[in-house]
Parts: structure tokens; C-alpha cells; sequence
């Protein structure tokens, strides 16, 4: 097998990453259906939901440990000879192998789709014991529309979010190309990343610090429908 074949079989694991974090925003979504309208987290089905969120989580680490394992080897064979080639194998195992040994639960539990998934249950619980707040809304549709617009838009783009995703330092949300790619941008110059948001004190933006805010993603998806119907 040449490098190349191996390059692009982690090409594959990569695309299959990305169905694996689609699969996670869904289970959460039918979890947060489930969780309105309840005001207590014991709901055996939103726990079978977060021990989905969990195995998911277990499995994208495995993927990232052994990408990052085939990477590391091959970066060191600087030419493709065959006893080179044949020795990949047992290296990749071997430190693929002592990474698995090295993940925990904790390691599990601050995955960013497990701490949104959380952190949408908590929210979803909270807006289904807040009736006034919804009545209220619907007695001024005209200002929380106006008020949804402004929330609904990302500070780098200035357009509608369409995957947002929350700081957990400074609790500001951004449309995640946006800011990732700000990120990069920053990096590639040696700068650190400041919020973008006008006023924000939060001069040292990382990715580790986003996680996907899927409540705030359902109710731009549910203000696009109400449009849709006007």
C-alpha cells in the first residue's frame, strides 16, 4: 500500500466523522423534543438519547486518536520503501492502541457535542416551564421577531446563522464558519482572536471554547418556517 492510499482511506474516516457529528445533532434535536414540555431531567428516553450522544463521542475520539496516529507515522518515513511500508502497521497499533488506553469518561463527557447536548436538555426543560414567556411573546410578535432578527445574526457575517455555535467564555454565539475560519485566519498571523462581538472583553477566542447551540439553531430554523408561512 502506498502513502497515497493511505491518505486517502483517512479522507474516508474524515467524511464518516463528519456523518458521525450529523448523527449526534440529530439525536440531540429528538432529545430536546422530548424534554419539552417536562420540567425534570429523569426521562429514561433523553437518557438512552445521552448514552447514544456518549458512544458517538467514544467513537469520534477512536477516529481522531487513529488518524492522528497514521499521521504521525507516516510524517516520519521519508521514503516509500517496502520495509518502511511494512513496519506502518504494527507502529500505527501501537500508539493507536496507547492512546484508547489513555481515554476516560471525563474525556468523553467534555466532547463538544456531549456538553451541547447537555446543555440543550437544561434549556429545553427551562423553556417548557416558561408558558408566560411565550404568551408574552405572541402578545408583541413584532418586537421579538425584531429581537430574533438581531439574535439570529452572526457578528462576522452579518447574516442569518446557519450552524451556531456559543463561546463558553464569554456566552457569545457566531455562525461556526465564520469563526473558525477568523481562527485560522489569526493563527496563520501569530495573533490571538478576539470576540467580534462590539464591547466583548474576551481578547483570546479558541475553538475548544465553542460548542454547537442546537437551541439556538432550532429556533432560527423555526423562525424560517414562521417566515416561509407570512
Amino acid at each position: 500500500m502506498s502513502l497515497s492510499a493511505v491518505h486517502g482511506t483517512l479522507s474516508s474516516l474524515k467524511s464518516c466523522q463528519a456523518d458521525i457529528g450529523t448523527g449526534m445533532d440529530i439525536v440531540t434535536d429528538v432529545a430536546m423534543d422530548l424534554a419539552e414540555g417536562h420540567d425534570t431531567e429523569e426521562n429514561p428516553a433523553v437518557k438512552e438519547l445521552e448514552d447514544m450522544i456518549l458512544e458517538c463521542a467514544k467513537l469520534d475520539r477512536e477516529i481522531n486518536y487513529f488518524i492522528d496516529a497514521v499521521q504521525q507515522v507516516t510524517a516520519e518515513v521519508t521514503t516509500q520503501q517496502p520495509e518502511a511500508m511494512f513496519s506502518l502497521s504494527a507502529k500505527v497499533k501501537e500508539q493507536f492502541t496507547e492512546r484508547i488506553a489513555r481515554l476516560s469518561d471525563a474525556d468523553l463527557q467534555n466532547h463538544q457535542k456531549v456538553v451541547a447536548f447537555k446543555d440543550s436538555i437544561k434549556n429545553s426543560l427551562n423553556q417548557g416551564s416558561q408558558e408566560s414567556a411565550d404568551k408574552m411573546e405572541e402578545l408583541d410578535e413584532d418586537i421579538a421577531v425584531t429581537q430574533s432578527q438581531v439574535n439570529f445574526t452572526c457578528p462576522l457575517t452579518q447574516v442569518e446563522m446557519v450552524n451556531p455555535v456559543k463561546n463558553k467564555k464569554c456566552n457569545h454565539n457566531y455562525d461556526e464558519g465564520a469563526i473558525l475560519g477568523l481562527i485560522k485566519t489569526k493563527h496563520s498571523q501569530k495573533k490571538k482572536c478576539r470576540c467580534p462581538v462590539v464591547g466583548c472583553g474576551n481578547t483570546d477566542v479558541k475553538e475548544t471554547d465553542l460548542i454547537p447551540d442546537q437551541m439556538l439553531r432550532r429556533k432560527i430554523q423555526s423562525h424560517k418556517r414562521q417566515g416561509n408561512r407570512t
